[in-house]
């Protein structure tokens, strides 16, 4: 197939944008390269692919209107994997502008270009964000999101709603992936595992919030690749036995999916840090602080839908994932 990859340069649309062509497909990649964070990590990602025969590297910003629209009309993808987004939490705070121009207005005009070029399924990034001040354990696609508590969180949500209206109207399968903090080789320097990483190698103490107590569900970015390859390759199709009576927010008469993809198994963050260490040969100077503004105590993803759909099931233990990283951090970075 021919598909086109937003955020192809990223920590997952770099991932998946290798696997993708390592099995035939033809692959147009849209990055802008934003200075978000170190964009050299950014460069060499991107270098992993430009060799390829079968890759098409074009420099795009989402909201572009009229140059995502020469994209599609150039290109004629037959899917399309929209990964590129303003990312973080924390930043969402700072600066939601960033949010509303790439998230809301961005995915607003892909969803155009999938309309009015035919595309066959599009697949986008949600976030494990969306359950908001949800606590019902685990997560589960069926539950209602409609308390989100960071602008981040409130524009993954819209995208779903916006990606239901197209596929209601005008017929798009589309399907929304709910990831659940990805980590592995590759990955972003603003997440937690990058960050403790160069400041345990420092010698300088890490920012441990909550206490160390909140958990996550931990998804090696081989899974997220894993799902997002499955779910591509499966058109989302209408739920017959859906009912306006008593709705479910996962599926639509529409061609319209969620899942969640994430490895079913929170881990504390705790137990996280130790591991590192272990991984590192080294322990951490811990600064232990409270819960942040917009973040949520507990993720923990029920995928049995993913499941059930694709026979897939996330399953690399921490203990493999962060040694990987480990591994890729000290090769990378020469420490």
């Amino acid at each position: 197939m021919k598909v086109l990859v937003t955020g192809s340069a990223g920590f997952i649309g770099s991932a998946l944008s290798m696997r993708l062509l390592e099995r035939g497909d033809e692959v147009v990649g849209i990055d802008n390269l934003n200075d978000y964070y170190d964009v050299t990590l950014k460069q060499a990602r991107l270098a992993r692919t430009l060799s390829h025969p079968g890759y098409c590297d074009l420099r795009i910003s989402l909201e572009d209107r009229a140059a995502i629209a020469d994209v599609f009309r150039e290109h004629r993808p037959e899917r399309v994997v929209n990964l590129a987004a303003q990312a973080g939490v924390r930043y969402s705070i700072e600066n939601p502008a960033a949010y509303i121009d790439t998230n809301l207005v961005g995915f607003g005009n892909i969803l155009e270009g999938c309309r009015n070029n035919g595309v066959e399924h599009l697949v986008y990034a949600s976030s494990s964000s969306v359950y908001g001040a949800n606590t019902r354990m685990p997560f589960s696609v069926h539950d209602n999101v409609n308390h989100p508590v960071s602008l981040y969180a409130a524009s993954k949500k819209a995208n779903e709603l916006m990606a239901h209206t197209y596929s209601h109207l005008f017929g798009i399968p589309t399907t929304g992936l709910r990831f659940f903090t990805v980590y592995g080789p590759w990955g972003r320097p603003d997440m937690a595992l990058f960050k403790f990483t160069r400041q345990i190698l420092a010698g300088e103490p890490i920012d441990v919030f909550n206490y160390g107590n909140h958990r996550r569900d931990f998804t090696y970015i081989d899974d997220i690749v894993e799902g997002v390859v499955r779910v591509l390759d499966r058109t989302a199709q209408p739920n017959p036995e859906w009912s306006g009576d008593d709705p479910d927010s996962s599926s639509s008469k529409a061609p319209y999916r969620l899942y969640n993809i994430g490895n079913n198994q929170p881990v504390e963050l705790g137990y996280y840090i130790e591991v590192l260490e272990s991984c590192l040969g080294l322990t951490a100077r811990k600064n232990l602080l409270p819960l942040q503004p917009g973040d949520v105590p507990d993720t923990f993803a029920d995928v049995q839908e993913l499941i059930d759909d694709t026979g897939y099931k996330p399953d690399t233990p921490v203990t493999e994932g962060v040694k990987r990283f480990v591994e890729w951090y000290r090769d990378y970075y020469k420490v």
